[in-house]
């Protein structure tokens, strides 16, 4: 039976959480933690979508509210619902409700597949009765239990020396109770061998390190075992994009990190990732970013410095 008793947003474990996050994150917008891979965020004013990649995980809102956009779907997410991504996915994140006096804090637990393998593997988890494909990201119901877990997990930032034998077992109980939650049917999705979803996902594994490659959808195709229509199906039905537009997006984006971290110009960004031409580079570029890349890169420096 999935876990259903919900935490009102009152709670005394709600402001537990936000207490420890607004504790840590004093004058920083991210910050990483001393237990792997658990990290807080913190922002004092509402934002613009703004792009990055979610990796695997679950982010928790303990004060305020954000959104994700994915295409053209949005995920509106509170101290109430919880974000639950199953694949590396290009997206928009957005803050709803933030103020200086009540900033938007949170934290991000990425997941690790195996953890919930195993427990899977163990038996006593029953599978969902529907594990037809979906999107790859979702909101579910937050529940005292999984806060619960959070909470225990967040209290071991106090007793460092317990870090390493305890963590590991309390982001397992975080792990179980996410598959015991109203979103587990989209992480057997993924968990299940030989499912589509499983083989997408290893598409986007190879792009990831391939994508300055030229791409070539029979052989990505017949590198997990679809055919070229099957993969550009549920490529879409799992990321809301085709495998082309996956690529354009990852290097679009470590283009603009290249111009803005490592000063190149536009030209020489465009071929370190796999653009043959830089006009085409260019009107791909203000197609996602809105601006030409010099102008954007000027502006983004501007607001940095």
């Amino acid at each position: 039976m999935p876990d259903t008793p919900q935490t009102p947003a009152s709670s005394p474990v709600l402001q537990h959480l936000c207490q420890i996050i607004a504790a840590r994150t004093h004058g920083d917008e991210d910050c990483d933690t001393a237990i792997t891979e658990l990290s807080f965020f913190r922002r004092e004013q509402q934002t613009n979508p703004c792009s990055c990649m979610v990796e695997p995980s679950v982010v928790l809102v303990v004060q305020g509210e954000k959104q994700m956009l994915v295409g053209e779907q949005s995920y509106a997410y509170d101290t109430q619902h919880f974000l639950l991504n199953s694949v590396d996915l290009p997206a928009s994140s957005q803050v709803l409700s933030a103020s200086s006096t009540a900033p938007c804090l949170g934290l991000v637990l990425r997941l690790d597949l195996r953890i919930m393998a195993d427990l899977i593997a163990q038996g006593g988890i029953c599978p969902p009765a529907s594990q037809s494909s979906q999107p790859g990201m979702a909101l579910g119901t937050v529940t005292s239990t999984l806060l619960d877990a959070f909470s225990r997990l967040l209290d071991l930032l106090d007793q460092p020396q317990h870090i390493g034998v305890l963590a590991p077992l309390i982001k397992r109980e975080i792990h179980y109770r996410l598959l015991m939650s109203d979103q587990a049917s989209r992480l057997w999705q993924i968990l299940a061998t030989g499912s589509h979803s499983q083989r997408i996902a290893r598409a986007i594994d190879w792009l990831k390190t391939h994508y300055t490659e030229p791409l070539r959808i029979e052989e990505l195709a017949a590198r997990v075992q679809m055919s070229s229509s099957s993969l550009h199906h549920h490529f879409r039905q799992l990321t809301t994009m085709s495998p082309l537009q996956y690529v354009k997006w990852l290097r679009l984006n470590e283009a603009r990190r290249l111009m803005l971290s490592d000063k190149l110009d536009a030209a020489t960004a465009a071929f370190r990732v796999g653009y043959e031409s830089p006009s085409q580079f260019s009107r791909e570029y203000a197609r996602l970013f809105g601006l030409p890349p010099r102008r954007d890169i000027s502006q983004l420096a501007q607001v940095g410095g």
